[in-house]
């Protein structure tokens, strides 16, 4: 058996079952994607409010912290209430990704830690990063391997995306050699990186890789909007979890959703029951948001900056609400917790939930597009010295997209 893979009841489904990694169990089977600039310990420590599941950080790139900057080391923090302290990393050189792990772990920093290798963002294909980076076949192995080791008995997972484009998918060759390394599991975001966040998930795919790879948890993603799209996927695919993304912005009931949904779905796999779905009323969503700015005045010490940060969370809280353009723009506007006090207390907090207006999409969305690539990168699927030399600028931040 792989290193990192658990023996599993093969009677039962095996999203009927906790979901493991390594000597970790998440007894409901969800995942948090990380997601830049939102998944901070504010948004983790609300959505842990409503439902089970693993929290997992921002990404970080490994070589700001191994820099130890002070804005990656500020978010690679947990809360005490948070018990699997999980923190995703990105980078492009196994030195530092190595170096990056050993950090966290010889420091106690973390349970788990996932590697980012989905980012479709133009800022970081362009020099190789993300989503292009598992076509180059030797690089990949390379991190990965190197990142294993240097977790010891941390429980390391990989997030990929199907590929660069259509013509160019390296989800299941990056799989094998993730599940050849040692990983704890692997998920994947059904879409290309040209894909971007466009059209529909090809929840096929899933499947396929599912069963490509049997001995390691394997964990889908992409168009997860409710609990029934989740409990879809586990049985159209097989897999062993899901991870939730863009769907869960704005509404962190929805792992209340999804642990009543699996909750069921391990009692028993062959149910049909629906679940009864929290439907917040407009006062209800204005209590969540506002308990969202007081974790962010926390977790950045400063409440001027949480008002800032929380202002790109309006348009997602209140979709689908009979609010208006003047509240939405005021609070788009919010200075202070106090001055939030007084916009919300504009509102009829009896208002109802909407319904499907609230469902559906949301967070990026856009078409697709041809994925920026370095020069020549298609040419070969492993590295030469001059495309090397560009990855050196691919790590540009401290969190990437």
């Amino acid at each position: 058996m792989n290193p990192g893979a658990t023996a599993l009841d093969n009677s039962l489904p095996r999203a009927a079952q906790p979901l493991k990694f390594g000597k970790l169990t998440i007894g409901t089977p969800v995942v948090l994607a990380p997601m830049a600039g939102i998944t901070n310990t504010a948004f983790r420590r609300l959505c842990r409010e409503f439902g089970g599941g693993l929290y997992v950080s921002e990404m970080i790139t490994s070589r700001a912290l191994v820099e130890r900057t002070d804005e990656s080391m500020r978010l690679i923090g947990h809360h005490p209430s948070e018990q699997i302290r999980s923190i995703q990393l990105y980078g492009v050189d196994p030195k530092t990704i190595g170096d990056a792990v050993r950090m966290l772990v010889a420091e106690d920093r973390a349970d788990h830690i996932d590697l980012n290798f989905g980012c479709p963002v133009p800022k970081v294909t362009r020099k190789g990063g993300g989503a292009a980076l598992p076509w180059k076949q030797d690089l990949f192995a390379s991190i990965v391997q190197s990142a294993v080791k240097a977790a010891g008995d941390i429980p390391l997972t990989i997030k990929m995306r199907k590929g660069i484009d259509a013509d160019h998918l390296t989800y299941l060759d990056a799989a094998r050699a993730a599940r050849d390394a040692g990983v704890a599991a692997i998920a994947l975001h059904a879409r290309t990186a040209s894909d971007y966040y466009s059209g529909h998930a090809d929840w096929s795919a899933i499947a396929t890789l599912r069963e490509a790879i049997q001995d390691v948890p394997v964990l889908g993603n992409g168009d997860i909007w409710s609990a029934a799209d989740a409990i879809n996927m586990v049985r159209q695919t097989g897999i062993d979890g899901v991870v939730v993304g863009r769907g869960c912005l704005g509404r962190p009931w929805l792992f209340a959703d999804l642990q009543a949904a699996f909750d069921e779905f391990q009692r028993d796999p062959s149910s049909n029951a629906a679940i009864d779905p929290v439907q917040p009323t407009l006062g209800q969503v204005a209590q969540a948001f506002k308990k969202h700015a007081e974790l962010l005045t926390e977790f950045f010490d400063e409440e001027a900056r949480a008002c800032r940060d929380i202002r790109k969370h309006v348009a997602w809280y209140f979709k689908g609400y009979p609010v208006g353009g003047e509240f939405r723009a005021a609070l788009a506007q919010v200075q202070s917790l106090s001055h939030m006090d007084e916009i919300l207390a504009t509102l009829d907090w009896e208002v109802p939930y909407p319904g499907d207006e609230a469902e559906g999409p949301r967070g990026r969305l856009g078409g697709a597009k041809q994925t920026a690539l370095p020069e020549h990168w298609l040419d070969s699927r492993t590295l030469n010295s001059e495309q090397q030399a560009v990855l050196l600028d691919a790590e540009l931040s401290v969190s990437g997209g």
